[in-house]
């Protein structure tokens, strides 16, 4: 398992099973695979699904491992508002948003970017919010065993709005604190610097 890559080159073995799956599909809701406008779709959407599925390749821990570093700094880290993408396992419709991901350094600190690669992997699975947000948690505190992580991701759900209760609007907040940040006056300074607009 690669600790990250983007699907740029596709298995065509697999590519081509699930190109036949969405012909299927197609033809089952009863319209014509073969007009203009549907030609390539199977084929686009097949790619489509393994692009927003390529975290189950992917290496979220190997991904923490590539870049830390050892720092004395023990003060709070933030990187707020990733935006996230990911499909809802319940009826495969999208669901966007962000997270915001703190965390409390104990000997080593790790690269930027690589918080919102962590965010990237576990989003590009089939998911529900609740486990995506304990997801990004645990492997956050399990690999760089800091004084304390948070976790906050707040995301509107296509399978609420599209169909179902039809409810525009709707955000659902996600949260999970380990170590220090379960401490009330910690985890009330990243809620405050997380709603915040600092500029």
């Amino acid at each position: 398992m690669a600790p990250y890559k983007n699907f740029e080159e596709y298995n065509m073995e697999i590519t081509t099973e699930v190109k036949d799956r969405f012909s299927k599909i197609i033809d089952g809701i009863g319209e014509d695979v073969t007009r203009e406008g549907l030609v390539k779709t199977p084929e686009r959407a097949a790619k489509a699904m393994l692009f927003l599925t390529q975290g189950y390749q992917q290496d979220a821990v190997e991904i923490l491992k590539s870049a830390m570093f050892k720092e004395d700094y023990d003060d709070m880290v933030i990187i707020k508002n990733i935006e996230l993408y990911s499909l809802c396992e319940h009826h495969m419709l999208p669901f966007f948003g962000k997270a915001h991901v703190a965390y409390i350094p104990n000997g080593h600190i790790v690269g930027l970017s690589k918080i919102p690669r962590v965010v990237d992997v576990f989003a590009r699975r089939l998911q529900v919010q609740e486990r995506l947000t304990h997801d990004i948690l645990e492997c956050i505190n399990s690999t760089l065993k800091p004084k304390g992580v948070a976790v906050v991701i707040e995301a509107s759900h296509m399978c609420m709005m599209m169909r179902g209760v039809q409810k525009q609007n709707s955000v659902t907040t996600t949260s999970g604190f380990r170590g220090q940040f379960e401490k009330i006056e910690t985890r009330n300074e990243f809620l405050k610097l997380i709603s915040s607009d600092l500029s």
